[in-house]
């Protein structure tokens, strides 16, 4: 099995891919870093940008390009005369600005060059092509002014800081971008190199890579899992917060499943090897969260629009503002310095930001919570859900029988007798037996020894439990015992009956002890879930082939507003595309196979992550931890997330507004001009505001 897990190519396979595929690169001009050096989440057709660059590169190129630019700064006449000095005079001493800043130019503003010829070639103009003509055209200008071509002020210190800024502003977004899913990221190396693995002749220290399924590692305390398996000696528990987001340790003993990368507690483990590679729930959560990163959300889509729109708007009022100023009789130095200050500060860097950065954190921000997105528009489109169906069994239920209720008769103490009804039996292999024996044991109870063992068929079974015969069984029981039933054991059982449960009798000499009714047990957590969507003002309801008494009943002790009953598995779809029909957003939430149609139908489904993978496959969104408290969650996150975007998008779409017309210098009259440097500044500080706004997306709470 290879670290290199779904997202994460090593350098050999990558470079081969590179020449073979072409680059991977996000919708603003910056490849893909699959290494965890950072980069944009990236889509394939995407225009090339940052090809092979990571924050260290940005960082690098802008200390060095600002220890090269105070030279120009310091020897530019323009800054003497603002600062009032004197820069040392010596032979070659003109020649300083020039040169430091030809140098600024090609070594920081290559990177530059290179993604706006990547946005040309896929005819995608966007923001490394304004700011590409932005610094050629001072670098041109600037040089032409120097050989005395043109009788104007040079513009070598403008464009060394302008590449300096930008470089800056890169890098502090490049930085972001990977730390917001440089964390979900860092599970690759949770894996360890080498596992134990137990073998006829004894143990074996081997490479991860060597393990198959069938194999049996031994694991030791603090050790992290190497590979998905089924623990077939020992118990512990593990740490498996890092996957399900659960932050307590699950206990597992043997017959339990573990999963790669989880983190073993105090106790010692033999595990049988069941998933190795790309086979392990820990390469599907990563596969899931790549395909969330590389689906585009529609607004994504918005902005990709806006920001080209806003560069063809950004060149128009270029020319327009050259155009203007000639006009007007102004120098020929102090119209392109407009045209470059225009140029720069319509640079639709933060439009670009403004929806990427914030897919990326809030799909992290999800995985960490145990929701995985397999595809962005569900995310997205959850907030506007009206009305949420569950699947019961399996999903609101545990699809497994639990008792439920339990009536004893005058005198007898309930522990008692479900702990010798657990006993009696602890033998039996029928759904029901071990729905009684399940309850037992969830309740503490230590269930005795059993002796005389005989099933009785078509009725119930019989055992001894301390020397005494005991009977257990159904209503058929009765008469065949000839029982006593106490009034209030058969009102209760008419009771459970009427709800579509089963009674079923505790018999001790011919007299019933108690009655249990069992169901499908109810999670604890589907309570408080619908209890949350209700909060969040959402109509819950409820799918099911079970009886209609057996559905109204889980209905009423849940609240759940509507009721499909005796539904067929091939109909499932037709009643979510009924809601739908009458104009309700719908999420169809479920976990086997018969509700793949449903979740497809729904405007987003949901599929609970241990469920079958056919139902995994069909839903947009996944919960890992298959706790149906997390969907007001996906709700919570998806509001969080849209409202992140539309601030992002206003602030960048806005600032444009004020910001052109005064990089044009529309307010020169009044002594108000920006210079291309501050321009820069402005569409950094831009940036950084839309990065920071999108770092708060961490703060809520699902």
């Amino acid at each position: 099995m290879s670290k290199h897990l779904p997202g994460e190519e090593d350098h050999t396979q990558r470079s081969q891919q590179d020449r073979e595929h072409g680059k991977e690169h996000d919708g603003h001009g910056h490849e893909s870093d699959k290494h965890g050096n950072g980069g944009h989440s990236g889509e394939h057709g995407d225009h090339e940008g940052h090809e092979g660059h990571s924050p260290g590169m940005f960082r690098d190129k802008f200390w060095f390009s600002l220890v090269l630019t105070l030279p120009v700064l310091f020897w530019s006449a323009h800054v003497q005369m603002l600062l009032g000095y004197d820069a040392p005079q010596f032979p070659g001493a003109g020649w300083i600005p020039p040169v430091f800043g030809t140098a600024v130019f090609l070594y920081g503003g290559l990177v530059f060059l290179k993604g706006a010829w990547g946005e040309l070639r896929d005819r995608l103009p966007g923001m490394m092509t304004l700011i590409s003509l932005a610094i050629v055209v001072a670098f041109i200008f600037s040089w032409i002014v120097h050989i005395e071509l043109l009788d104007a002020k040079a513009l070598w210190w403008e464009l060394s800081t302008l590449v300096t800024i930008m470089l800056l502003g890169h890098w502090i977004e490049m930085r972001s971008i990977s730390r917001a899913r440089g964390a979900l990221d860092e599970l690759a190396k949770l894996l360890p190199d080498s596992a134990t693995r137990v073998t006829d002749e004894g143990e074996e220290t081997v490479p991860v890579d060597d393990l198959r399924d069938g194999d049996l590692v031994l694991l030791r305390p603090g050790e992290s899992v190497p590979a998905d398996g089924v623990i077939r000696k020992g118990e512990s528990t593990l740490n498996e917060s890092m996957l399900t987001g659960e932050s307590q340790p699950v206990k597992k003993k043997e017959g339990d499943e573990v999963i790669a990368a989880t983190i073993n507690g105090e106790g010692s483990l033999h595990i049988e090897v069941t998933g190795t590679g790309d086979d392990t729930k820990l390469s599907g959560i990563m596969r899931l969260v790549s395909e969330a990163r590389k689906s585009k959300s529609r607004a994504q889509h918005l902005a990709d629009r806006a920001a080209r729109i806003l560069t063809g708007v950004a060149v128009l009022s270029a020319l327009l503002t050259l155009i203007v100023w000639q006009l007007l009789g102004a120098s020929i130095d102090f119209s392109i310095i407009r045209v470059v200050t225009v140029l720069v500060i319509a640079c639709p860097h933060a439009l670009g930001l403004a929806v990427p950065l914030v897919v990326a954190i809030s799909t992290t921000l999800g995985a960490r919570n145990g929701l995985l997105v397999r595809d962005r528009r569900g995310l997205e489109e959850a907030r506007m859900l009206d009305t949420v169906i569950f699947d019961k069994t399996g999903t609101l239920t545990l699809g497994e029988f639990r008792v439920v209720e339990m009536q004893v008769a005058e005198g007898e103490k309930e522990d008692d007798l479900l702990r010798i009804a657990a006993g009696v039996e602890s033998e039996s292999e029928h759904a029901i037996a071990q729905g009684i024996v399940a309850t037992a044991k969830d309740r503490g109870i230590d269930i005795p020894s059993s002796e005389e063992f005989r099933a009785i068929s078509g009725k119930g079974v019989r055992a001894s439990i301390d020397g005494i015969t005991y009977f257990v069984g159904g209503p058929a029981l009765l008469d065949e015992e000839d029982a006593n039933v106490p009034e209030s054991l058969r009102s209760a059982a008419d009771s459970a009956s009427g709800r579509g449960q089963a009674a079923i009798y505790l018999l001790r000499d011919g007299r019933a002890l108690a009655v249990f009714a069992l169901a499908d047990a109810i999670r604890e957590e589907s309570r408080e879930a619908i209890d949350a969507l209700h909060d969040l003002g959402i109509e819950v309801a409820m799918l099911t082939g079970d009886a209609k008494a057996v559905a109204k009943s889980v209905a009423a002790e849940l609240g759940i507003d509507t009721v499909f009953a005796e539904t067929l598995p091939e109909d499932k779809a037709s009643k979510v595309e009924e809601l739908r029909r009458e104009g309700k957003k719908v999420a169809m939430v479920g976990d086997g196979v018969n509700d793949a149609p449903a979740l497809a139908t729904a405007d987003i489904g949901i599929a609970i992550g241990a469920g079958t993978d056919v139902a995994v496959e069909a839903g947009h969104i996944v919960l890992v931890r298959s706790d149906p408290r997390d969907i007001p969650g996906i709700i919570t996150l998806s509001r969080a997330t849209y409202r992140k975007m539309l601030q992002n998008l206003w602030w960048a779409a806005g600032y444009n507004i004020v910001a052109l017309p005064l990089a044009a210098g529309v307010l020169s009259a009044w002594g108000i001009l920006l210079s291309p440097a501050v321009g820069a500044v402005l569409m950094s500080a831009s940036t950084v505001i839309v990065a920071l706004n999108a770092q708060l997306l961490k703060r809520v709470e699902l």
